[in-house]
């Protein structure tokens, strides 16, 4: 069950709030539809509902608030815009990394695919796809962790009749197993005809709840469609015979020989139509619009269940604050509500009008009538902090918008996220072209020692093209997620959880590793084709070279990653990798240049005083190897670099909790 309690949204300005004071609830095994005109507040109160958007208000989801639930991706399928996903990507591609991201096995893909129709299309790309298509597959991004809820905003926008068709039988398919379907529109024939209850929504407050069948009878126009070749003629004759008998009939020609009439029935159609002689090829009662002023009639006043106060105190006194809200209501308090709900419902039965005219259905929580202005949340608040405000229930508690979860398997997350689309495959085939035809280019032209020459590294060039691609390879793992964020869509951003970063670091390395191995490999091979062994030789001191070759590789990879995490761009990730030799390099060796006092001999001795043991396997060597890297002017720069990324990268992330 979906419980929706006093959901405000904050006041824009000098405008009243989007959303004023909405409760009302959405039952396991029904189809609930939130139905509006478009500016109603239906994508305000869903965004409140999934603490997506600040304001004030609570919603329980089988008695918990959302960010009670440990995985909420696991009880809410939420489905609110398009996709989000790479154009590039596949769509088993996309649901693999959303099978990581919640936790799922990856068979789970293909139930899922199976179960929305697209077995036949899971190998096309996202940028391809149709309208109805992509709905199909947020709907399946929704089903893919079997979720018991379904919230979902206008999910037949745009759709086919046929399509449209299918997507409600999948709704009625997940609520006829027990799940619990909440979806937006502003259609009201599409809510008559697929939900169980209807939620109305006027200008920021609830105006009805009322069951489908009542909300048909009682806000919507019952029409009789005509079909005839004749149909002009019977028009004619349907507005005389009613003017006659001092009848409301309101005839509308429709598109070719379609009429619908307002007010009638098909027996007096069909009799008018047979006195004179009228061919008619169809003649079918159907529902119609809401019409320029439909309200609800007196007599369906005490059909809609309107959410009572009494709900609201009940629950508001346990829920005074967003950590104190996890507790579901008890059975003592629901019953009691819920007799207090009856009695109300009795009492505007009792009361109600017994004239013919319609009277409007407005909430008990607060909500009034459209012509009748409303105390904006201001004005609640200065109310609550005035003496007499002791009588009255507390405000609903603040909503906050929480930081996205990281993903539940972030390193298969980021294995599929890196290798679902051709960008890195791309960078890489670049990376090894461009640097065996610089090595080549380099060694004709002479004066280039060989460790050179093997990295492809000019002297005037600030980097080599296997560390300018694994930097780039690094910008690339945040920025797509910042440009494409297939976490946390409808945040518009995403988590920084230090989880998320060490996989994408770790990713980064083995890409770099791999990257820096196979450019000298392909260097090598290249120089020894066109010039034979005499520069395709193995320097001596392979191993210090190698080590510095992988850490300058790595280290830019790392640059790349945080620096696009802290600035939510690839291309300043690239720069941040490009200002370690162009601007940081030059202040180091200024730095070193000057005079020295102190210097660092005897430094491995003194390594080994730290133990009163030998280092096991030459460890002294091995660091007095990394100092001396460090001690160099790229490496020195490369560390103080990263040092301060990472150092950025906690800052915010630090900031974005706090907040």
């Amino acid at each position: 069950m979906i419980q929706a309690i006093g959901l405000t949204s904050n006041p824009r300005k000098e405008l009243p709030p989007a959303v004023d004071d909405v409760s009302f609830e959405a039952r396991p095994g029904r189809v609930t539809a939130l139905l509006g005109a478009p500016g109603a507040g239906k994508t305000t109160t869903l965004r409140l509902m999934l603490e997506l958007q600040r304001g004030r208000g609570i919603t329980y989801f089988r008695g918990r608030p959302l960010h009670r639930i440990a995985h909420p991706s696991r009880e809410v399928g939420v489905l609110l815009s398009e996709v989000p996903g790479h154009p590039a990507r596949t769509i088993r591609g996309q649901l693999g990394m959303v099978c990581a991201a919640v936790g799922v096995p990856i068979r789970r893909v293909d139930e899922v695919i199976e179960v929305v129709g697209l077995v036949s299309l899971c190998d096309e790309r996202l940028g391809t796809l149709s309208r109805g298509m992509d709905r199909r597959l947020g709907l399946a991004c929704a089903l893919l962790s079997d979720p018991h809820a379904l919230v979902l905003d206008d999910p037949a926008g745009g759709l086919s009749v046929t399509e449209g068709r299918w997507l409600h039988e999948i709704l009625r398919a997940h609520a006829a197993h027990g799940g619990t379907v909440l979806f937006s529109t502003d259609d009201p024939k599409e809510a008559a005809r697929t939900a169980d209850r209807v939620i109305t929504l006027e200008g920021g407050r609830l105006v009805a709840d009322q069951e489908a069948a009542d909300f048909a009878r009682t806000r919507l126009r019952p029409r009789v469609a005509v079909r005839s070749p004749h149909a002009a003629r019977l028009g004619a004759l349907l507005a005389k015979e009613a003017r006659a008998a001092q009848r409301s009939v309101e005839v509308v020609r429709e598109d070719g020989n379609r009429l619908s009439v307002y007010g009638s029935t098909c027996a007096d159609i069909g009799e008018t139509a047979f006195r004179h002689g009228i061919l008619v090829h169809q003649l079918a009662d159907e529902t119609g619009d809401m019409g320029p002023h439909a309200t609800l009639p007196a007599e369906g006043l005490a059909s809609a269940t309107v959410v009572t106060s009494a709900l609201l105190t009940s629950t508001s006194a346990t829920s005074t604050s967003t950590d104190d809200a996890d507790a579901p209501m008890d059975d003592a308090s629901t019953e009691d509500a819920s007799t207090e709900d009856a009695s109300t419902e009795d009492a505007s039965t009792e009361d109600a009008p017994t004239t013919d005219e319609p009277v409007t259905a407005v909430a008990a929580t607060g909500a009034h009538a459209p012509d009748e202005p409303g105390p904006t949340a201001e004005s609640r608040t200065c109310a609550a902090a005035s003496p007499g405000a002791r009588d009255l229930p507390q405000l609903p508690p603040l909503i906050a918008v929480r930081q996205a979860l990281s993903p539940l398997r972030p390193l298969r997350y980021e294995l599929r996220r890196a290798t679902g689309v051709g960008t890195g495959y791309l960078t890489a085939i670049t990376v090894l072209v461009s640097s065996a035809l610089l090595s080549v280019l380099l060694a004709r032209i002479g004066h280039t020692p060989q460790p050179r020459l093997l990295a492809a590294w000019p002297r005037d060039c600030p980097l080599p093209p296997a560390a300018l691609g694994a930097g780039l390879l690094g910008a690339l793992a945040f920025g797509e997620e910042f440009r494409h964020p297939a976490l946390a869509a409808d945040r518009g951003t995403v988590p920084r959880r230090l989880g998320l970063l060490a996989a994408k670091l770790l990713v980064a390395s083995v890409t770099a590793l791999a990257l820096a191995v196979l450019t000298v490999g392909c260097d090598l091979e290249m120089l020894y084709l066109v010039y034979g062994r005499d520069l395709a030789g193995v320097p001596a001191d392979w191993l210090s070279l190698s080590a510095s070759w992988i850490g300058l590789t790595v280290g830019c990879a790392w640059a790349g990653v945080l620096a696009a995490g802290i600035f939510r761009s690839t291309t300043a990730g690239l720069a941040a990798v490009l200002a370690v030799p162009v601007v940081v390099v030059p202040l180091v060796q200024k730095t070193l240049a000057g005079p020295s006092v102190r210097k660092a001999a005897g430094f491995s001795e003194r390594l080994r005083e730290l133990l009163l043991m030998q280092w096991p396997f030459g460890g002294a060597r091995y660091i007095a190897a990394g100092a001396r890297l460090v001690a160099q002017p790229v490496g020195g720069a490369l560390m103080l670099s990263l040092t301060a990324l990472l150092c950025a990268y906690l800052l915010t992330t630090l900031r974005s909790r706090v907040r």
